[in-house]
């Protein structure tokens, strides 16, 4: 990923907190050939003193397959984005794009029925935590626990990460504040995510 050194972020602990808050990644790699994304739920642990991301996805999917051969991987993680109109400024300029995102190099590596099972629990514990009745894998019965000789279980051994925030840092106080004001007052979701993402980032 192109990253000027503005907006690059290596701060350890926010980029593990980024991976957290938006852990629905693309897994990307060359199977068949040709280049192959999924989207899927991935959890950031430690094992063995290394960062490793772990998920699943069905096993009809080609990627499966293509891990017996290449094991590199790229996993993108996205974060808030907005469009910033130059009409904001106090000077001509041009419109540009404000975002946060995470790339994660690595090599995956499959998992075991029992280590599959073992991810799975953590991964609905994650999702199920603020739910009114938590679903637990536990308690699921054998046959609907079948359905997980279905699906590819894996973790990938983390060995380079890039993490960028694209949030206006070329911009003078007073432009920034004007920003942060625009995008609070557009009642769009994104565009104040990453006004509060801006204001986070310098301290007005």
């Amino acid at each position: 990923m192109y990253i000027p050194e503005l907006y690059k972020n290596e701060n350890q602990e926010d980029i593990q907190n980024f991976i957290y808050q938006n852990g629905f990644g693309i897994l990307v790699n060359q199977t068949d050939g040709k280049l192959w994304a999924t989207h899927i739920p991935l959890l950031l642990e430690e094992k063995n003193g290394k960062q490793i991301l772990v998920g699943h996805f069905s096993r009809e999917n080609p990627q499966a397959e293509s891990f017996k051969t290449n094991d590199d991987v790229l996993v993108i993680f996205s974060g808030a984005h907005t469009y910033i109109s130059s009409s904001w400024y106090d000077h001509e300029n041009v419109p540009t794009w404000n975002y946060l995102a995470v790339h994660v190099y690595g090599k995956v590596k499959p998992h075991s029925l029992e280590e599959s099972i073992e991810a799975l629990k953590r991964l609905v514990n994650k999702y199920e935590a603020k739910s009114e009745k938590p679903v637990r894998i536990e308690d699921l019965s054998e046959k609907t626990m079948l359905q997980a000789r279905g699906i590819v279980s894996f973790e990938i051994v983390i060995t380079a990460v890039e993490a960028k925030k694209k949030l206006s840092q070329n911009r003078d106080d007073k432009n920034y504040q004007t920003i942060i004001s625009k995008l609070e007052n557009s009642n769009e979701n994104q565009a104040i995510a990453v006004a509060e993402e801006m204001k986070k980032n310098r301290k007005l």
